[in-house]
């Protein structure tokens, strides 16, 4: 990346560590940001992305919070206001089980709508507070705006994030943006990697994203024309068609 896109911005980024967050992270980094790396319980993968945002020339600061728990997740903005103004936010940290709706308890339940839906709303409500101007974004799913019986409680929450995004965007006009990224095949599902094939045979691109392309658009949406503002972008080789 040779454009310093957020060059002076400051982005904080939930679930920073690992996986996607790990690379919204670097993308940031990469364009010039300082970045605020959040983790649940994932320390030394968090240390290990502030030592590549490091070799960028690029700060970072590393912050550990529940976000399952209320309170931690309403006391993360200030927590990171510590370090300067935030400019973005990315609403990246998910938990994603394949449950059924049998399957899914009242605890599963919970638990994916506390860290999926409640964590985001109490940080854009406390971003908005902190900025007169800023960029949200929630990374979503195609499942969200397509949803079916599997991973239920997961996609239940997304979608319900689909519909927040839209509220929010209209509530924080005209200073904060707020967009969101809805992804299909990006990275093989850490817990069962066999299963890749036949993910990307339901793709119509029959491919995996590049980083590179979930790069640019995390960008895109928070660099971009400040006239955008709830959209949803599919990065997902056009699966939600299908």
């Amino acid at each position: 990346m040779s454009e310093m896109l957020l060059f002076g911005k400051i982005i904080l980024i939930t679930g920073a560590a690992r996986r996607l967050g790990r690379i919204f992270a670097l993308a940031c980094a990469k364009a010039g940001a300082d970045v605020i790396l959040h983790h649940g319980h994932s320390a030394e993968q968090a240390l290990d992305v502030q030592k590549e945002i490091a070799s960028f020339g690029r700060r970072s600061w590393i912050l550990a919070s529940d976000l399952s728990n209320a309170d931690e997740a309403s006391r993360l903005i200030s927590r990171a206001n510590e370090f300067g103004v935030i400019d973005g936010l990315v609403n990246s940290a998910s938990v994603f089980e394949s449950l059924s709706m049998q399957e899914t308890t009242l605890q599963d339940w919970e638990k994916h709508m506390a860290i999926n839906l409640t964590a985001p709303f109490l940080l854009s409500q406390a971003f908005a507070k902190q900025t007169s101007t800023g960029r949200i974004v929630n990374i979503l799913d195609w499942r969200a705006l397509r949803p079916g019986a599997d991973h239920f409680p997961y996609t239940i929450s997304k979608a319900a994030l689909v519909a927040m995004t839209k509220s929010l965007a209209i509530a924080l006009a005209p200073n904060i943006t707020v967009n969101g990224l809805a992804l299909g095949a990006i990275l093989p599902p850490a817990d069962n990697p066999s299963v890749s094939e036949k993910i990307i045979e339901a793709v119509p691109a029959l491919r995996w994203s590049e980083a590179g392309e979930v790069e640019d658009a995390l960008l895109f949406l928070l660099s971009g024309p400040a006239y955008i503002t709830g959209e949803i972008i599919h990065l997902d080789g056009g699966r939600h068609l299908v």
